[in-house]
């Protein structure tokens, strides 16, 4: 049998130097200030510093954990010292590369307090958080994908005047997700819902179920009290103020009081009775008034009368 021709082609001097341009030679050593190349499809750089101070109950920490969930663009810390001043927050967001913050700072292991903050320029709008819901507690048979990209949906009332128009860019800011965000999937499947009553608004969180708008509800829930807006980060002057913020401590206050002057009119009620029950003998029945002075007739058919409307 014949040998194969196993000697190969040689190429020639020009394929040889298409071929060596076509190759990139990337540098062996690279600056440390030279920037990084990144995506340029991820435009929105939020991100969210989440965290919490010393104090917090159980039930605040597991709302905590609930937002950092329904947020893929958050990042979480350890807990601050309630020592320490809210001028720290500003240098955390810096270290951790964060424009915005949500602060949960808890009193008394019963009042939650929550911080909105736009680092470190500002606004901050401080917050009394009541009616709180976690997801574990509701036992919702809603569920949506993690990270997926929520629809925010906001009340009418956000239109009405000037501090709501505020914390509603606040609030699409931070939790809104980014575009094209790494740890978010490319899926609209749940809706977060802002609505204004009673001077508070109320956060709810639902899935879309079908795309005739069917949804149901997921959790978490609970109602966000406003009392303040800051022009600066933690600090700044005072945009505005509620004028309806009532104090946790002072609504306990007074539901004391209420009790007490309840079991005061209870005690004088009874006492009351008592005595009413003790004169009933001693009280003179309406047939011997007729004998008395005055015309006799005239008070006899009174008191018929009297009797006739009674039956």
């Amino acid at each position: 049998m014949a040998k194969k021709n196993l000697k190969r082609k040689q190429k020639t001097q020009t394929e040889v130097v298409k071929e060596d341009e076509s190759k990139v030679i990337l540098p062996l050593v690279r600056r440390s200030d030279e920037p990084v190349i990144k995506k340029a499809k991820w435009i929105n750089r939020e991100r969210v510093l989440v965290f919490g101070t010393r104090g917090i109950s159980f039930q605040h920490r597991h709302l905590m954990k609930d937002i950092i969930k329904l947020l893929p663009h958050a990042k979480s810390a350890n807990k601050m010292e309630r020592k320490e001043n809210l001028f720290v927050v500003n240098e955390m967001c810096k270290m951790s590369h964060c424009n915005k913050c949500i602060l949960f700072d808890g009193r008394l292991q019963r009042d939650l307090y929550m911080w909105f903050s736009n680092s470190p320029d500002g606004p901050s709008i401080k917050f009394n958080v009541e009616s709180i819901f976690t997801s574990a507690e509701l036992k919702l048979t809603g569920n949506c994908l993690k990270g997926s990209r929520p629809l925010l949906s906001f009340d009418n009332s956000f239109d009405e005047h000037p501090q709501y128009s505020l914390l509603r860019e606040m609030f699409v800011q931070i939790f809104g997700v980014p575009d094209h965000h790494p740890k978010s999937q490319p899926f609209v499947d749940n809706v977060l819902n802002f609505s204004v009553l009673d001077n508070r608004i109320w956060f709810r969180n639902y899935q879309i179920l079908d795309e005739n708008g069917a949804i149901a509800e997921i959790g978490p829930r609970f109602v966000l009290q406003p009392i303040r807006i800051f022009k600066g980060s933690f600090c700044g002057e005072t945009l505005w103020e509620n004028p309806f913020y009532v104090t946790p401590a002072k609504t306990r206050r007074l539901l004391k009081d209420n009790k007490k002057d309840k079991y005061t009119n209870n005690k004088i009620q009874r006492k009351a009775k008592k005595t009413k029950e003790l004169l009933a003998p001693f009280r003179v029945k309406p047939e011997n008034e007729i004998f008395r002075d005055g015309n006799v007739k005239e008070k006899a058919k009174h008191v018929i009368a009297k009797n006739k409307k009674a039956f």
